[in-house]
């Protein structure tokens, strides 16, 4: 019973990670369950910690109630070995020789799109960014591919490393690398989570692609 009860806080918690705050109607329809259900997710949610309300009013009628995490709950729903993650880069930012540092970021974004580099697929720059979207999805860490009439749009609807993204930009910049690796296209980060937007956007540059990761 008690894996149950995880099982759908965690689905709660990644719905709030994918679309922000929600309210009890919208968390209903979402999960498919009775809003005796959500709300007793919820109620368990706010105990630990993991989530928190707000007041949202409106001109007229009863003010509604909606749901977003807290840091604790993005932490949780993050990826394991923060702790370390956040150790490690601590240590990269403390090399003074930029040069240097920038070669390290190179090296690890390379490494880290060779792990992945296997499970891309398609002939096209849409059908690779969708390919990378399915990959990141079964990690619980939400992509869309946004079709336009020029080229596709990748946005991540949930940063894998809040943490280390609050400290240290760098590691968008090396995100971004990555990304670029695997889809062999140079991509810029057109927008940010951290600048306010409700989502980071990857989007072709006008440059020349680059040689996709090989596995």
């Amino acid at each position: 019973m008690q894996t149950e009860i995880e099982s759908s806080d965690a689905a709660l918690i990644d719905l709030l990670r994918k679309h922000g705050s929600l309210s009890v109607a919208q968390l209903k329809a979402a999960m498919q369950v009775t809003a005796t259900a959500v709300r007793q997710r919820l109620v368990r949610l706010l105990k630990r910690g993991d989530i928190e309300r707000h007041v949202e009013r409106i001109s007229r009628g009863r003010p509604m109630h909606r749901y977003g995490l807290t840091e604790k709950g993005r932490r949780r729903a993050g990826a394991n070995f923060a702790d370390l993650a956040a150790a490690l880069w601590q240590e990269i930012r403390e090399i003074k020789d930029a040069e240097v540092r920038r070669g390290l970021l190179a090296r690890i974004s390379r490494r880290l799109a060779t792990l992945y580099a296997g499970q891309i697929r398609g002939s096209s720059l849409e059908e690779r960014m969708n390919s990378l979207a399915a990959v990141f999805g079964e990690r619980q860490i939400p992509f869309e591919v946004e079709k336009t009439r020029e080229l596709p749009l990748l946005h991540a609807r949930a940063c894998p490393y809040p943490e280390l993204a609050e400290q240290d930009r760098s590691v968008c910049s090396m995100e971004r690398m990555m990304f670029s690796e695997l889809l062999g296209e140079n991509l810029r980060l057109s927008s940010c989570r951290l600048d306010g937007h409700n989502c980071c956007t990857f989007e072709p540059s006008s440059g020349a692609g680059v040689t996709p990761a090989m596995s």
